[in-house]
């Protein structure tokens, strides 16, 4: 099978060249050979890198830059800017990109953002006229999410990271699955597929991390296989888990077929992003 992660950043160091946003606990630089490296590692054949919102905000100028250097490795998605009033031409120019495979929007509750703000709504409408998937992280802020999937019933939605806030240090919160019922409810939305992504950072047990399975089965059940996007969300998940870890915790364990694991770590990805890694 073709192994392919739904979500990795890379970035350079913090430089004058390129200033980061906000300074993350993050490593000091995840480079994008250092990322293709260690996915070399694991046996991880492909990537959707987004282009870390907390670093560069919109300015994807650097997963360009990786992307042309590892052009069968590396598919790329910007974030987008709703208070843009020409936000609809950044996403026709980006769709002109090479490797470019979707836009983001990030709808968190302490942004304070409407899900019926215009600004969305022109998002919306131009990822169905240039063929995007809209990548929504709404992770503290499901019901928002909600609405604004039912609000645009032809433009196809990438939930972010299980639509769990997952934390960036351990342990885990008490009640790392609390919203669960939401997620699984969201599922009835045809225009959704939803990333499992950082899924081992919601763990309460060690290394494997065997209490997410049980979660999981749950997510699996609700949505099928086929709307399933296993990922690791490396580097965020950098002070919780390494990458190698993030990886063999879903290749070796017993509670997915053969089958059902092809589908949940490629073929889901593949199917929605339209896009599969080439290894040169």
């Amino acid at each position: 099978m073709s192994i392919i992660d739904s979500q990795v950043h890379a970035y350079e160091a913090n430089s004058p060249k390129r200033p980061w946003h906000t300074v993350p606990n993050w490593p000091d630089h995840v480079t994008g050979d250092e990322m293709v490296a260690a996915m070399d590692k694991v046996g991880v054949d492909g990537a959707i890198f987004i282009s870390a919102f907390s670093m560069y905000r919109y300015d994807a100028s650097y997963a360009m830059e990786v992307q042309r250097a590892h052009p069968g490795r590396l598919a790329i998605v910007k974030p987008v800017d709703p208070d843009d009033a020409g936000v609809a031409d950044v996403v026709a120019e980006w769709k002109k990109t090479p490797g470019a495979v979707g836009i983001r929007i990030m709808l968190r509750k302490e942004a304070a953002r409407a899900p019926d703000d215009p600004g969305l709504d022109r998002i919306a409408r131009a990822a169905v006229r240039h063929d995007f998937p809209v990548n929504l992280l709404c992770w503290d802020n499901l019901d928002a999410g909600r609405v604004l999937i039912d609000r645009h019933p032809d433009t196809r939605f990438i939930i972010d990271h299980l639509g769990i806030l997952q934390p960036r240090v351990p342990p885990a919160p008490p009640e790392p699955w609390a919203d669960l019922p939401k997620v699984l409810e969201l599922a009835r939305r045809p225009n959704a597929v939803i990333k499992v992504s950082g899924a081992c950072t919601l763990s309460r047990e060690p290394y494997p991390f065997p209490d997410i399975w049980d979660p999981l089965a749950r997510v699996f059940d609700a949505w099928g296989f086929d709307r399933c996007l296993w990922g690791t969300d490396w580097t965020r998940a950098f002070a919780v888990v390494n990458y190698e870890q993030a990886v063999e915790p879903f290749l070796k364990t017993t509670r997915l077929s053969d089958t059902e694991r092809a589908m949940l770590m490629g073929g889901a990805c593949a199917k929605a992003y339209g896009w599969s890694p080439k290894k040169g």
